[in-house]
C-alpha cells in the first residue's frame, strides 16, 4: 500500500513538472507584434502600421474593418490583403482608411452611408481606393465620415452629413470627396462622430457639425453646417476630436484644452460641466500628443509616460481600476512611448522600441492579446 502511494506522489510530481515545463515554453513561444510605426484605435478594433508599409488589424470584423477578406473577428492582428506602401492609418467607428506614398486614400468596412468613398453603399472586407482624390497627406476616420488634407492645404469629406460635418453647406450624404466650403491653409484635421475639426497654419482651430454639447466650442450649441472659429484658443498644434462629444486640443507650451460634453470628466477640468468655449485640463505639461476617445481622453508626455481622464468602467484609463477621473492620472507600468490613440472604449500606446500595447474593453479582441479579457492595464499585443 505505502509503494502505491509512493508511486501515485511520483507520478504527480512529474505530471505537475511536465505541465509547467509546457506552460513556461508556451510562454517563451509567444510573439508580439513588432516594428510598428504608427496606431489607431477604432471602435471596437485596432489598426498598426509597420515600419515596411504593411497595415495590421484586429478585434471586431463584422463588416471586413480589418481587412483580411473575411468577416470574422480577430484577436491577435492579422495583415489587411494587398496593401503596400501605407504611411498613415485611421480606424473610424466600423472602417479602416489608409493613406499611400503616392497620396493615394484606401479604405474598407462599413459604407452604408458612403464613408469609404468608392462611389458605392457597399461594404467591403480588401481595401478600395477612395475615387478621385490624390495629392492627400493627412486623413482621418470619424463614426460615419472621413477627412482628408490634401498638399495644396485644400479640405476634403465624404460619407454621413447628416449634421452638416462635412462641411459643405449641406446635410446630404456623399459617397464620394466634397470639398470643405473655403476652407484653406489647414495643417492637421480629425473627425468625430457628428463633427469635424481643423488646425489652421495660423495655430487656430476651426469645427463644424453637430454641437449640441458645445463640441464646436463657438460659445454656442447651435449646429454649424460650414466651419467656425473656436473662441479663444490660439498656438495650437494638434487637434482631437472625440468618438462622441467632446473635442481636445494641444498647445505650443504642452498644455490641453477641452471642450464639449463632460459627463465622465473628459474634459480634464476636475468637473463634469459640459463647456462650449475651451477650459484647460488640470495639471497637465509637457505633453507631445493627445487622443479623444467615447467618453475619455489620453495624451502623450514629453517624458514618455502615459496619462488618461474620463469614464473608465472598462479599465480604458489604464490606472489598475474602473474608477472615472475627472483629472489625470497616470497609465500604470507604461513608459518610453512614442504614440497613444484612444478607441472608443479601449486605448492603444506605441512604445519607442516599436512594440504595441493595449488596455479596456476586449470583447471583441480588440487589445490583440488573444483574448476577449478586458484589461485596467496595458497588456502587450501578440
Amino acid at each position: 500500500m505505502k509503494n502505491k502511494i509512493f508511486f501515485g506522489i511520483m507520478i504527480f510530481f512529474f505530471l505537475l513538472n511536465t505541465l509547467s515545463a509546457c506552460s513556461k515554453s508556451d510562454e517563451s513561444s509567444v510573439e508580439y507584434i513588432t516594428g510598428v510605426t504608427a496606431i489607431s484605435a477604432g471602435e471596437s478594433h485596432t489598426v498598426a502600421l509597420k515600419n515596411d508599409g504593411i497595415v495590421f488589424a484586429w478585434g471586431l470584423n463584422s463588416y471586413g474593418q480589418l481587412g483580411d477578406g473575411t468577416s470574422a473577428d480577430s484577436h491577435t492582428p492579422v495583415p489587411v490583403r494587398g496593401l503596400t506602401g501605407i504611411t498613415a492609418i485611421s480606424a473610424g467607428g466600423y472602417r479602416t482608411v489608409a493613406l499611400r506614398n503616392d497620396g493615394t486614400v484606401w479604405a474598407w468596412g462599413y459604407n452604408v452611408l458612403g464613408e469609404l468613398g468608392d462611389g458605392t453603399t457597399t461594404n467591403r472586407n480588401t481595401p478600395v481606393q477612395v475615387s478621385d482624390l490624390s495629392g492627400i497627406t493627412a486623413i482621418s476616420a470619424g463614426e460615419l465620415h472621413t477627412v482628408a488634407l490634401k498638399n495644396d492645404g485644400t479640405f476634403w469629406a465624404w460619407g454621413s452629413n447628416s449634421y452638416g460635418q462635412l462641411g459643405d453647406g449641406t446635410t446630404t450624404n456623399r459617397n464620394t470627396p466634397v470639398q470643405v466650403s473655403g476652407l484653406t491653409g489647414i495643417t492637421a484635421i480629425s473627425a468625430g462622430v457628428f463633427n469635424t475639426v481643423a488646425l489652421k497654419n495660423d495655430g487656430t482651430v476651426l469645427a463644424w457639425g453637430l454641437n449640441s454639447s458645445g463640441q464646436l466650442g463657438d460659445g454656442t450649441t447651435t449646429d454649424s453646417y460650414t466651419p467656425v472659429q473656436v473662441s479663444g484658443l490660439t498656438d495650437v498644434i494638434a487637434i482631437a476630436a472625440g468618438f462622441v462629444s467632446h473635442t481636445v486640443a494641444l498647445r505650443n507650451d504642452g498644455t490641453v484644452w477641452a471642450w464639449g460634453s463632460n459627463g465622465y470628466g473628459e474634459l480634464g477640468d476636475g468637473t463634469t460641466m459640459d463647456r462650449y468655449t475651451p477650459v484647460q485640463v488640470s495639471g497637465l505639461t509637457g505633453i507631445t500628443a493627445i487622443s479623444a476617445g467615447e467618453s475619455h481622453t489620453v495624451a502623450l508626455k514629453n517624458d514618455g509616460t502615459f496619462w488618461a481622464w474620463g469614464r473608465n468602467y472598462y479599465g480604458q484609463l489604464g490606472d489598475g481600476t474602473t474608477t472615472d477621473s475627472y483629472t489625470p492620472v497616470q497609465v500604470s507600468g507604461l513608459t518610453d512611448g512614442i504614440a497613444i490613440s484612444a478607441g472608443d472604449l479601449h486605448t492603444v500606446a506605441l512604445k519607442n522600441d516599436g512594440t504595441v500595447w493595449a488596455w479596456g474593453l476586449n470583447h471583441s479582441g480588440q487589445l490583440g492579446d488573444g483574448t476577449t479579457i478586458g484589461r485596467n492595464t496595458p497588456v502587450q499585443v501578440k
